[in-house]
């Protein structure tokens, strides 16, 4: 046991566990000016402890075990296409999407996001997948069938609709098969797959609102009262917060109700008023030694599913950080993409915190 415990990787443990309480201290604050009490923060404290318990889990249960077991992985990847499926029927319709299971709780109503645990299954499944045909990988027939597993969740996904999640399922299977060697002429039959992809989201699956949101990115000034309100309330919170911030509790474009959303999608202009450059520096900075660590990790690895799904976590998380604050800065539509650790999301968090709970199970088996 403690040999085991002296193999953990501190350091990324450090990290973790360093932006977990950054979130937590924001979210009391959003959640203070949104209602005047604590319910969203007690609820993300709840999902934090439950998630590093998790973390600890699987820190001990040995990685190899989705490698060996593809009936496990199978029955994880259809349990979750049908959690999907059941959403469609059962789901509750929040802010246009069907995308929760909602739930009462002792502290409060509480949801669950089905597409967080396909993120992580789809890794697993992939990073499966590729390791054992690493040799014949230029087949083509290993492109269609892996895409088969990816275009059924994003199907089911663009049904509730959420464009983001899709997006992101279809980069972490691009990138995966990017670092698995995909040849030149696949990878320009999948632009232009995802082209038609793009154009037939647009025309069929996305509502009229998603389209504004789309549009009203390249012009949020067209309209500053309506869709364009969210991106640049956030642009002027993340100025104001000069170098210091306003401090804690105080910034006042979140706790007026200025900045929408100020604990979910634009968390991170609400770190930047009340934390200032300076806090958010830091965040980036934690960030930066996670993403070394996973690196070091993945290099040191010794078998191609354990470096297979190190990177496809580790660009899940970039795609996810990237898109959260390029739509807090204004760079990318708003997609509701959450900004992993800090936003207000039990789902996304253990979802997470279980992923950084196998890689530090791989790294105890270097």
């Amino acid at each position: 046991m403690l040999q085991v415990l002296k193999k953990l990787d501190w350091v990324l443990i450090g990290a973790v566990f360093l932006l977990i309480i950054i979130g937590l201290l924001s979210i009391a604050s959003a959640s203070q000016a949104r209602t005047g009490v604590f319910t969203n923060f007690k609820k993300q404290l709840f999902f934090a402890v439950i998630g590093l318990i998790l973390l600890g889990i699987f820190c001990f249960i040995d990685y190899r075990f989705f490698r060996n077991y593809s009936a496990v992985v199978l029955v994880l990847y259809i349990s979750s296409v049908f959690l999907l499926i059941l959403l469609l029927v059962l789901g509750s319709e929040v802010r246009g999407a069907v995308s929760w299971f909602q739930f009462g709780s002792p502290i409060g109503e509480m949801g669950f996001e089905p597409v967080e645990i396909m993120k992580f299954v789809l890794i697993v499944i992939l990073a499966k997948y590729f390791s054992n045909r690493h040799i014949d990988f230029g087949l083509i027939r290993n492109v269609i069938i892996s895409g088969f597993y990816v275009l059924i969740p994003v199907a089911l996904v663009l049904l509730q609709p959420d464009l983001g999640s899709a997006t992101l399922l279809l980069i972490v299977w691009v990138g995966i098969m990017l670092v698995s060697g995909i040849r030149a002429r696949h990878l320009l039959a999948l632009f232009l797959i995802f082209a038609v992809f793009t154009g037939f989201s647009w025309r069929f699956f996305l509502k009229d609102y998603q389209r504004a949101r789309i549009s009203t990115f390249f012009e949020p000034q067209r309209d500053p009262l309506g869709q364009g309100y969210n991106v640049l309330q956030s642009i002027i919170a993340i100025g104001s917060g000069g170098f210091w911030g306003k401090g804690l509790g105080h910034g006042s474009q979140s706790q007026l109700n200025f900045l929408p959303e100020q604990h979910t999608d634009f968390i991170w202009a609400t770190i930047a008023e009340e934390w200032g450059f300076f806090g958010v520096a830091f965040v980036l900075v934690l960030w930066g030694i996670i993403f070394w660590r996973l690196f070091i990790i993945a290099i040191g690895a010794t078998t191609n599913f354990a470096r297979l799904f190190i990177f496809g976590f580790t660009l899940l998380l970039l795609a996810q950080i990237a898109i959260n604050i390029g739509m807090n800065m204004g760079f990318f539509p708003v997609t509701g993409i959450s900004l992993p650790l800090l936003s207000y999301g039990g789902s996304n968090l253990l979802a997470t915190l279980i992923a950084f709970g196998i890689v530090q199970n791989i790294k105890i088996n270097l």
